[in-house]
């Protein structure tokens, strides 16, 4: 259970717009690079980002975005964060540390899940000298009560993949786009 995703998205009841995007993309391989140009630190969602659900391969048709991404931004301005891998439901962080051998990008260790490690996120940039300022970090993720919401709470940029690797049948991610499109953002 992911109380910090549900706790925060309690906010949205009086405030709708921390789930607003920045930017909509249908797919990662839509993802402009670079993203912004104010933009210096990207953290990533991996399930249906960038890797189909519950895999932690890079889709192979995002293979040859991926290689541009981390051409453009160092190794120490990406960040994948997952409410799976690098989360306190990861035992011994086994699948945070095959993420990174896998991929070749840091898997942050959190506490917190979604949308509540924002602060974590943060003190891992500030702590690398990435950033001075929260607006210079861009959240890409497909959910926007976890991955949207966060980059608002945290002042950054948030770039929603609506689509992801595979459309989601996920009664919650239905309900999302429901919301963003009721909402006419």
């Amino acid at each position: 259970m992911n109380i910090s995703g549900t706790l925060n998205t309690l906010r949205l009841l009086y405030n709708p717009s921390l789930c607003k995007p920045s930017l909509v993309v249908p797919t990662f391989n839509d993802l402009p690079i670079p993203i912004h140009d104010s933009i210096k630190a990207v953290v990533l969602d991996k399930d249906n980002c960038i890797a189909f659900p519950h895999d932690d391969n890079i889709w192979p048709d995002y293979l040859q975005h991926w290689e541009t991404l981390k051409s453009k931004y160092s190794n120490k301005a990406l960040l994948i964060v997952s409410n799976t891998a690098g989360s306190t439901s990861d035992k011994d962080y086994v699948q945070a540390t095959l993420l990174e051998d896998k991929t070749g990008i840091p898997v942050l260790r959190h506490s917190t899940k979604k949308p509540g490690c924002h602060s974590e996120i943060l003190d891992y940039f500030y702590k690398n000298k990435t950033i001075t300022n929260p607006k210079e970090v861009a959240v890409v993720g497909d959910r926007l009560f976890t991955d949207i919401l966060m980059a608002n709470l945290m002042g950054s940029y948030g770039v929603w993949i609506r689509d992801g690797v595979k459309i989601s049948s996920n009664p919650l991610s239905k309900f999302e786009k429901k919301l963003y499109n009721f909402l006419g953002f």
